[in-house]
């Protein structure tokens, strides 16, 4: 039954991911123009001046990128048990959580300290397509629940 809603909306949280680890997610100039910052799933790069910059790694989204991707492709495999499925959605809701708290901890605190603390910076495509991946998530969720409570009318009315 590969054929069903939430498999096309896992299948989107998969894309999501993919987008949120090969986009930029976050980005700030100074209102003078000399310095920036720019937020990827891989690192936090700030450039100071034409000569010097900064990099800071930031594996870790890769990393739990990766692991709800994985986790989401794993649930359209488990098809059959929509219990498991429904749970499997869980856990991904808790690593997109983590990961967008994260995002917001960087973008907010991190890079408030860099330059300009009153400019705020904006959001790249990367970052919309985690959000995306998270709405996705829920409607996979809502639709898996659908399902499960059908099958349980079907059987009560045998």
């Amino acid at each position: 039954m590969l054929q069903r809603i939430q498999t096309i909306f896992l299948a989107i949280v998969i894309i999501g991911m993919g987008i949120f680890l090969a986009f930029p997610i976050w980005s700030k100039v100074a209102i003078a123009g000399g310095q920036s910052a720019d937020l990827t799933a891989l690192r936090l790069h700030h450039q100071i001046n034409e000569v010097q910059s900064n990099d800071k790694p930031v594996y870790y989204f890769v990393v739990l990128a990766i692991l709800t991707a994985a986790v989401a492709a794993y649930a359209i495999m488990q098809y059959k048990n929509r219990v498991l499925q429904s749970a499997l959605c869980a856990v991904n809701s808790i690593l997109m959580t983590v990961t967008m708290g994260l995002i917001i901890y960087f973008t907010f605190y991190q890079t408030a300290k860099l330059f300009d603390p009153q400019l705020a910076g904006k959001y790249d495509i990367g970052f919309f397509g985690l959000v995306g991946a998270m709405l996705a998530n829920v409607f996979a969720n809502r639709f898996i629940r659908k399902d499960e409570r059908e099958v349980q009318q079907s059987k009560r009315f045998r």
